[in-house]
């Protein structure tokens, strides 16, 4: 239940109740939007210790599942040898996770703005908790994998909730600090996550990479409750697209399947592959019927925002595949120690995180074309260089120099990437078109970790052989690196600079190497 209204402190000044009404969005199924309801709530200072606790509730939200994202990577090749099991069950832990979270990412944005986006956030931080707890008891490999399935709708419940509560507590004179302090404090732990999971799990084991949400969400939940107010959009209204996001997931569940089982070649894999495309096709009939869909098909008629989204797909397809397997060739194959092997692309979120700002600012003067073009030739680039990395590899001599390659075209592309999807559609749908994009992304990773493995011929036992896991990275690589050029070709060839007045990214430090960070609509007001 919602807790009761708290009193502003003396300090923090209570909202106008006459300003002007916001203006509808375009339905439930959008992103978080900005503003408590008109006249019930603070709007809270940042400097004031509510909005510190405030900050503190988010920060620690959002840093939960943006560690998940880059500490679980490490832990694979101690996972796979303590529960006895094959690359698919590596590839499971890793999608099972995705295909929850990027299925219902938009649903948990638009539940927030219905029933209350504190209320859904730590709904969110619990699931994840729940999820987190299981993941770390799984007596076995089909119990993680399930788990880790709860732990993404978890994440989709939270995810979206975390931004949008800034918006809707924070006064708007403080909340371009509030989301710089957000991103930045959440970019640090993107950044250390891979050295934290390597630590975790040479140290006290691979389980308390899950374990560790639990304390975490501990001190979230009671923060949140006591001290961020409750927000909600009074224009959401309609139904929920509960049948778009079945069939949103179910497509990409049966798809995911028949990618990792498919050197089986059995009836059932040839069976999920038809029914995914079947359900495919079902989701765009259904959405395009729908009053209030969960994506409205007409937001790709900006021929601007569905050629980034097809950019976007291209590169975090690259980035999935290429994270799921550079920390195995690290220890698999280089012989390096999990917290070694994390610690060695710390270089990259490093990069990430001290000049994607800069990045986002030349690119609104230069506009976003040449960045994507050239952000993605630097990472190809730096992957082939992995090509470098075998046994008994050198850190300086092989493995920075390719990281440093890859983190510059990462810091080169990410931000303009976030403004041209903003910049492609009108303002009031910034948020849903955020959203889209962080759906797209995550789907990208999600088919890549499930098809490179197949086209690189990698088989089950593969990474527990350093020859054959060795010669596998050395095909998957190229794939990577191919993709990323057809990324930049198209960026090339379609994205044009925006008109002025395009509304910008919010997140100005972005570190995530596993989707664009999430924009709500107060980014349009910048």
């Amino acid at each position: 239940m919602t807790a009761p209204a708290e009193p502003p402190e003396p300090h923090e000044p209570a909202s106008q109740p006459h300003g002007p009404a916001p203006e509808p969005g375009p339905g439930p199924t959008r992103g978080p939007t900005p503003g408590p309801t008109p006249g019930a709530r603070p709007e809270v200072p940042i400097a004031s210790a509510r909005g510190r606790w405030i900050l503190l509730a988010t920060v620690l939200g959002s840093g939960m599942a943006l560690l998940d994202s880059t500490v679980v990577n490490v832990a694979l090749p101690r996972i796979g040898r303590d529960l006895d099991a094959d690359m698919a069950v590596l590839q499971w832990t890793v999608n099972a996770y995705l295909l929850t979270l990027a299925g219902l990412i938009l649903v948990g944005g638009a539940l927030g703005d219905r029933f209350g986006r504190r209320r859904v956030f730590v709904l969110g931080v619990v699931w994840f908790a729940v999820g987190s707890l299981l993941c770390g008891l799984a007596p076995n490999a089909g119990v993680l994998v399930a788990s880790r399935a709860l732990q993404g709708v978890g994440g989709a419940l939270l995810t979206p909730g975390s931004l949008a509560l800034i918006q809707g507590s924070i006064r708007p004179g403080d909340r371009g600090r509030a989301v710089g302090l957000w991103s930045g404090l959440g970019g640090v732990g993107a950044a250390v996550g891979p050295f934290l999971g390597g630590w975790l799990v040479d140290g006290p084991g691979w389980r308390w990479v899950f374990l560790l949400n639990v304390p975490v969400a501990a001190l979230c939940v009671p923060v949140a409750l006591r001290h961020v107010p409750e927000s909600r959009d009074p224009h959401a209204h309609g139904r929920f697209d509960v049948a778009g996001a079945v069939l949103a997931a179910g497509a990409l569940a049966l798809v995911t399947y028949a990618l990792i089982e498919a050197r089986s070649g059995s009836p059932l894999v040839i069976a999920s592959a038809v029914g995914g495309v079947l359900l495919a096709v079902a989701f765009v009939c259904v959405e395009r019927r729908r009053a209030h869909p969960m994506v409205p098909p007409e937001i790709f008629a900006s021929r601007q925002f569905t050629a980034v989204n097809l950019v976007t797909l291209c590169v975090y397809a690259a980035f999935g595949g290429f994270f799921f397997l550079v920390v195995l060739q690290l220890q698999v194959v280089a012989g390096y120690s999990a917290l070694a092997a994390g610690a060695a692309l710390l270089p990259t979120t490093a990069l990430m995180l001290l000049l994607s700002a800069r990045s986002g600012e030349l690119a609104e003067r230069i506009g976003p074309r040449i960045p994507l073009t050239v952000g993605p030739l630097l990472c190809a680039a730096g992957m082939l260089l992995m090509l470098r990395v075998g046994p008994d590899a050198s850190y300086v001599a092989d493995v920075l120099p390719a990281l440093l390659v890859m983190g510059a075209g990462m810091v080169t592309l990410v931000a303009p990437l976030t403004s041209a999807v903003l910049a492609s559609v009108d303002p009031g749908r910034a948020g849903l078109a955020s959203g889209i994009n962080n759906a797209a992304a995550r789907v990208a990773g999600l088919l890549a970790v499930a098809a490179l493995p197949l086209l690189s011929g990698m088989g089950p036992e593969a990474y527990l052989s350093p020859v054959e896991f060795d010669a596998a990275f050395g095909r998957a690589m190229p794939w990577c690196a191919g993709v990323l050029v057809a990324g930049a070709t198209l960026a090339w060839a379609t994205v044009r600079t925006p008109a002025p007045g395009a509304p910008h990214p919010q997140c100005r430090t972005q570190c995530a190497v596993t989707a664009p960070p999430l924009e709500s609509p107060g980014a349009a007001e910048r």
